[in-house]
């Protein structure tokens, strides 16, 4: 395990974009231990499913070894949490799919992520306002949460889209808005929001619009004052074709096709250099029963994709070659 207890006087600003993954999350924590022992302190902070967790938990105030720790105690199989339908006899599972839309409810971690961020003193997104940005609302608030909402097939960045479903974003429960993030489709249950005009949205994973929003906080600023480090979780296979040989094959293809497509062509033209990529070693998203051994490989290959990371970036170089010519600005979307 690398030695991150060093500390550098001069403090290194960045924003921060983590990607979701899963239990795969674990990753993340490795490479904030490195950037926070390298002297990096995270100005706005993004992410999606287990990227809006970690973050969440930093933007609280937790540092790399408090999350470590909380890591390190939880057992995961506690979050596939069953509802009433799931414990009938062989078809109580295919019924909660059917009547919720999902297997496990996700109430058990809400709850969880509710107290942790609770002993921090943090409960809405009005306990995150950066009080220099706060007649800003693109960077009003230290956490910026993805989810998607398939009834209007619109991705979410939260709290700040919240106000179209009638509720103020200072107002928004940071715990709510990870759960909405985290709501992997079929596995858990999707969260239900009424719009203005009372009619029911179903809110899903980040993933399923872009699970790795490295360009959330582009500001179109040929000289930015600090950059965006993306960190990312690669899995060994991500890249190969999808082997399509019947329905269940093409269906997974096509889930997978959702979820890393939108992103995989935004990194490869532009924000590559950028990014932290860690290798998952095979551990899939919804593998709850990790054994410590494969936490600890997780958590070390953060680490060391980091500290590899850190040792090549060069901010003024990425700035002549990357933001000289700047990319499209991206337009904030139209409600209606």
């Amino acid at each position: 395990m690398i030695d991150t207890a060093k500390k550098i006087d001069a403090p290194k600003k960045i924003d921060a974009v983590f990607e979701g993954g899963g239990v795969k999350g674990i990753g993340l924590v490795g490479a904030y231990s490195v950037l926070e022992a390298e002297g990096y302190t995270l100005e706005n902070l993004a992410g999606t499913s287990a990227g809006a967790i970690v973050t969440a938990l930093i933007a609280a105030g937790y540092n790399a070894a408090e999350l470590k720790q909380i890591l390190d105690a939880q057992d995961f199989t506690k979050f596939m949490d069953k509802g009433w339908e799931d414990e009938i006899p062989l078809i109580g599972s295919m019924l909660s799919l059917i009547t919720e839309k999902g297997i496990y409810e996700g109430n058990f971690f809400e709850n969880w992520l509710r107290e942790l961020l609770a002993k921090k003193g943090v409960r809405t997104f009005g306990d995150l306002v950066i009080p220099k940005n706060k007649d800003n609302p693109r960077y009003r608030y230290k956490l910026q949460v993805i989810a998607s909402d398939l009834t209007r097939g619109r991705m979410l960045v939260l709290p700040r889209d919240i106000q179209h479903y009638g509720v103020n974003p200072d107002d928004l429960e940071v715990a709510a808005a990870v759960r909405m993030s985290m709501s992997l489709p079929f596995f858990f249950e999707p969260v239900q929001l009424k719009n203005k005009v009372g009619a029911i949205n179903y809110i899903v994973d980040g993933g399923v619009l872009s699970n790795y929003p490295v360009w959330l906080f582009d500001s179109g600023d040929a000289n930015p004052a600090w950059p965006t480090f993306g960190v990312r979780l690669v899995d060994p296979d991500q890249d190969k074709p999808h082997v399509i040989k019947g329905p269940v094959s093409m269906l997974k293809a096509m889930f997978s096709t959702m979820m890393e497509a939108h992103d995989a062509r935004y990194i490869n033209t532009e924000s590559f250099v950028r990014t932290i990529p860690i290798p998952t070693m095979g551990i899939q998203t919804t593998q709850f029963q990790l054994t410590p051994s494969e936490k600890t490989a997780l958590y070390e290959a953060g680490q060391a994709s980091a500290q590899k990371f850190l040792e090549t970036w060069d901010f003024e170089k990425y700035k002549q070659e990357f933001r000289a010519q700047l990319p499209p600005s991206r337009t904030e979307e139209v409600w209606t």
